[in-house]
C-alpha cells in the first residue's frame, strides 16, 4: 500500500510501540568474520553503472516504472557477494541455500502447501522464494493500476483496461490474461477504506476497484507451473493504517456453510458481501463476483489440471483468505462434495494480514484443506489485530470461545513465515509503521530470507530501489528517493491546440452478461451439498 508518516490514535501508537520499539542498528558482518571481503566507503566510490533492471529470480520486471539512469551510487553486490550493514562485500559461500533442482511442474502441489510447507520454509525452498515473490507481484499490481487520486474523476478506479493490465505494467510476459475485475461497494463499516473523487462527475458514486482475476494462458508457463493457475489478486488499502482502528472485534456469522459457529470480522464481511442494488459495478457483491467468475472458469477448463491462487496485502489478504474459504465452503474445487482425489488445491499468499474470523474458522478453514502462507514481518502492526486479547496465541482460547462464548476471539490461518526487517543491510532502522506494513518491503525481505538465525542475503538481486517504491526505508548511500513511483505529470497529456488536460479513459465493463448465469450454478451447487443455497447469493 502506499505508506507514509502516518497518525494513528493514541491507543495503536501505545500498542504499536510497546510491542516493537525502534530497532537497533544491527552489524550482520565484521572483519573479524568476513572472508574475501572488499571494503567500501564514501572514499571509494564504485564506477558509473547502469542500475539493474527490476526482476524476480528469472523472470523479468514487474513494476510499472523501472530505473535506467545511470548513477554513481553503490546499487548491487558483485553476483557472488552481499553487501552488509557495514559495507564489506563477502563471500556468499554457504549463505544462501542450494537451489532445489528439481522441476516446478513435478513438486508443484508441495509448492502450493500439500503438505503445509512442510521443510521448505525453514530453510526457504528456492521455488517457494520465487513463488511467493511472484504472487507478490500480482498483489503489487493492485496498487499500481488503482487511482487514488482526489482529483481525478477516476478515482476509485483501475486505471487500465483488462485487455492491457499486464503489459502496462510490465508483466506481459507473465503468461497469465485478465478474466474479469472486481468491485466493492461503499456502503460498508470500515470508513477508511473508500477511495472517492472531490470531483462532480466520476465514473461511479458507489464502488471501488478491488482487484482481479486472472488465469494462466501461455502454454510455456502452464508447462512450467505444471497446471492451469486461477489467481485472484486483491487490494488493500491505499489510505493510511487508520483503516485499523475501524476494527471493532465485532465477530459475525460467516453464513457461508452449515455451521453458524464460524465466524469473521464484520468489517471484512461488509466489503466482501455488500451491493449496491442501482451500480452497474456493485449490483452484485464481491462475493457473488469471484464465485460467479471461479465457476465459469473451472466450467472453461474442466478437465484440466487447475490451481486456484489467491493473494492480497494488508486488507486484501483478509479477502484473499475469506474468499478462499468461501470457494472452498460452497464446493467450487470440488473438496465439499467428498471429491478429494480430484479437488482443486485452493492456496493463499498473504502479506501483512490482520486476523480475519474465530478459531472455528481457523478450523474450518484447515478442515476444507485450504492453505494459507502468511508473510509477515515482526514489526507490523497489522498482523497483531483483530484479537489482541483472545487469539491463538492464547492457552485457553477454544474454552473461552466455545464455553464462554466470548465475542472477541481471532485465530490466524495457515503457516507463518516470520521476516524481520532489522535483518536487512540495506535498510534503515525506522519507527515508521507504514514502512514495515509496505508490501515491497515484505517481497525485500523474501529475497535475503534463507532461515532463522541465517544471515540476510539477495538470492534474485530483485531491485532495490522497489523497496521505497511507496516508502522511505532504504539506506541513504543508495540515493533512491522515497515514494518515487508515480503517474508522468500525474496523468495529464498535452491536447493538440496545446492545452494540459487529464485524458478521457475507455469506460470499464460492469458486470459480465452471463453472470447470473454462473451464480445460478452455484447456487445449484451449494444446494446440492447442504440442501439449501446460500440466503446471500442471489442467481439475479
Amino acid at each position: 500500500m502506499a505508506s507514509s508518516s502516518l497518525s494513528l490514535n493514541d491507543n495503536l501508537n501505545h500498542h504499536l510501540f510497546t510491542l516493537f520499539p525502534r530497532p537497533n542498528n544491527i552489524k550482520l558482518t565484521t572483519k573479524t568474520n568476513v572472508t574475501n571481503y572488499k571494503t567500501f566507503s564514501p572514499k571509494h566510490q564504485p564506477q558509473k553503472t547502469t542500475a539493474m533492471a527490476i526482476r524476480s529470480g528469472s523472470s523479468p520486471s514487474s513494476s510499472s516504472s523501472s530505473v535506467s539512469s545511470t548513477s554513481t551510487t553503490p546499487h548491487f553486490p558483485k553476483s557472488d557477494a552481499v553487501l552488509s550493514s557495514d559495507y564489506h562485500l563477502v563471500d556468499e559461500t554457504n549463505l544462501v541455500n542450494p537451489e532445489d533442482e528439481r522441476p516446478l511442474n513435478e513438486i508443484w502441489r508441495e509448492i502450493q502447501g500439500s503438505d503445509d510447507w512442510e521443510g521448505l520454509v525453514d530453510p526457504l525452498n528456492s521455488h517457494l522464494r520465487r513463488e511467493i515473490i511472484r504472487y507478490g507481484e500480482f498483489a503489487q499490481a493492485c496498487y499500481d493500476s488503482f487511482d487514488f487520486d482526489p482529483h481525478s474523476k477516476y478515482c476509485g478506479t483501475c486505471k487500465y483496461q483488462g485487455a492491457h493490465f499486464f503489459e502496462k505494467l510490465d508483466m506481459a510476459d507473465r503468461g497469465y490474461k485478465i478474466s474479469r475485475y472486481l468491485y466493492a461497494t461503499s456502503n460498508i463499516n470500515l470508513p477508511n477504506f473508500f477511495q472517492k473523487s472531490k470531483m462532480s462527475s466520476v465514473w461511479s458514486q458507489h464502488a471501488n476497484w478491488m482487484g482481479y482475476v486472472a488465469v494462466s494462458t501461455d502454454d510455456d508457463e502452464i508447462r512450467r507451473l505444471g497446471r492451469r493457475d486461477i489467481v485472484i489478486a486483491w487490494r488493500g488499502t491505499v489510505t493510511y493504517l487508520e483503516w485499523i482502528c475501524d476494527l471493532k472485534d465485532i465477530l459475525r456469522s460467516a453464513d457461508f456453510g452449515p455451521d453458524p459457529a464460524v465466524k469473521i470480522e464484520s468489517g471484512f464481511f461488509d466489503l466482501y458481501t455488500k451491493k449496491e442494488r442501482g451500480c452497474k459495478y456493485c449490483s452484485f457483491s464481491a462475493r457473488e463476483q469471484v464465485l460467479a467468475e471461479i465457476k465459469r472458469l473451472l466450467d472453461y477448463y474442466a478437465g484440466e489440471e487447475i490451481s486456484i491462487t489467491v493473494t492480497g496485502h494488508s486488507l486484501g489478504s483478509a479477502l484473499a483468505i475469506l474468499s478462499a474459504y468461501d470457494i472452498a465452503e460452497v464446493g467450487l474445487n470440488g473438496v465439499a462434495l467428498g471429491d478429494d482425489q480430484n479437488k482443486i488445491p485452493i492456496t493463499v499468499y498473504s502479506f501483512a494480514g490482520p486476523r480475519v474470523g474465530n478459531l472455528r474458522f481457523k478450523k474450518r478453514c484447515d478442515e476444507l484443506g485450504v492453505k494459507v502462507l502468511r508473510v509477515v514481518n515482526v514489526h507490523d502492526v497489522v498482523p497483531t489485530v483483530p484479537g489482541i486479547i483472545a487469539n491463538e496465541k492464547f492457552q485457553f482460547q477454544k474454552y473461552i470461545e466455545e464455553t464462554m462464548s466470548f465475542p472477541w476471539s481471532y485465530a490466524h490461518v495457515g503457516v507463518e513465515l516470520g521476516l524481520d526487517h532489522s535483518q536487512s543491510p540495506f535498510l534503515k532502522p525506522s519507527k515508521d509503521p507504514g514502512c514495515a506494513h509496505n508490501l515491497e518491503v515484505h517481497l525485500h525481505l523474501v529475497d535475503g530470507y534463507h532461515g532463522k538465525g541465517k544471515r540476510f542475503c539477495l538470492v534474485s538481486k530483485r531491485d532495490i530501489a522497489l523497496v521505497n517504491k511507496s516508502c522511505d526505508l532504504l539506506r541513504g548511500e543508495y540515493s533512491v528517493p522515497p515514494y518515487w513511483r508515480q503517474d508522468e505529470n500525474k496523468g495529464m497529456v498535452r491536447s493538440s491546440d496545446g492545452r494540459w488536460v487529464l485524458p478521457e479513459r475507455p469506460r470499464l465493463e460492469g458486470h459480465p452478461p452471463d453472470m447470473a448465469e454462473h451464480l445460478a450454478k452455484v447456487l445449484m451447487l451449494k444446494s446440492t451439498i447442504n440442501g439449501n443455497g446460500s440466503p446471500r447469493l442471489e442467481a439475479a
